[in-house]
């Protein structure tokens, strides 16, 4: 049960969005958010005053600066689970994955932030709990991990990545790294947790080969 949701139809069928490139937020994984934005700002008010439930979203590449760019057509809710306001008028908030969601359609309002009608039915698996992963192979992944983060001088805690069950593994790091908004995309939208592992794992990889391949020439 994530967050007191049992089936997609108790969700809320209108929710407000923020857009954000390169952030995804994926099913029972934490997202800290530093807003401070009027916009986002009156979001989060309105939130708090309601179910607390925000969809995070990336935004399509688009050239220029358009101020409601198009969105993607897969994100990810979340329930405000942490809220302190700063000194400077700034809120400091903590979302706690529920359920991916398409967007169905973006409404018209008359608030300053954006909202979609969510379509939660096509990933309601992310309801039921942490996803098993009998076949999760650990050491592959955990070398490809260390390829990846040596050359960028990054580092995690190991004995944690050894420890943690696959879903939190893959899923925290899936959210963390900083890979590419159509990279981080394809994250979100595994159709499985066996799959995003394949993807992040080929992720890894092939980024760490072209580290490799940018590393100083040898006299």
């Amino acid at each position: 049960m994530a967050q007191g949701y049992v089936k997609a139809v108790e969700l809320p069928q209108v929710i407000p969005v923020f857009p954000l490139p390169g952030s995804i937020l994926l099913a029972r994984g934490q997202l800290p958010l530093n807003v401070f934005e009027p916009r986002y700002l009156n979001m989060v008010d309105d939130a708090m005053a309601g179910d607390r439930i925000i969809g995070m979203i990336q935004p399509q590449a688009v050239m220029g600066r358009d101020p409601h760019p198009p969105l993607t057509r897969v994100g990810c809710a979340g329930r405000i689970t942490s809220f302190a306001e700063t000194s400077d008028g700034r809120y400091l908030i903590t979302l706690t994955g529920v359920c991916r969601y398409q967007v169905a359609s973006e409404i018209q309002v008359r608030t300053p932030y954006r909202q979609v009608r969510a379509d939660f039915l096509p990933f309601e698996r992310d309801l039921r709990g942490q996803e098993p992963y009998a076949g999760f192979d650990r050491p592959a992944f955990l070398d490809a991990l260390r390829a990846y983060l040596e050359p960028r001088g990054l580092n995690v805690d190991w004995d944690t990545a050894e420890a943690a069950p696959p879903e939190a593994l893959i899923n925290s790091l899936s959210m963390a790294l900083p890979f590419e908004p159509p990279e981080k995309q394809a994250l979100l939208e595994a159709s499985a947790l066996d799959a995003r592992a394949e993807a992040l794992t080929a992720l890894l990889r092939i980024d760490a080969a072209a580290s490799d391949d940018d590393g100083p020439a040898m006299q």
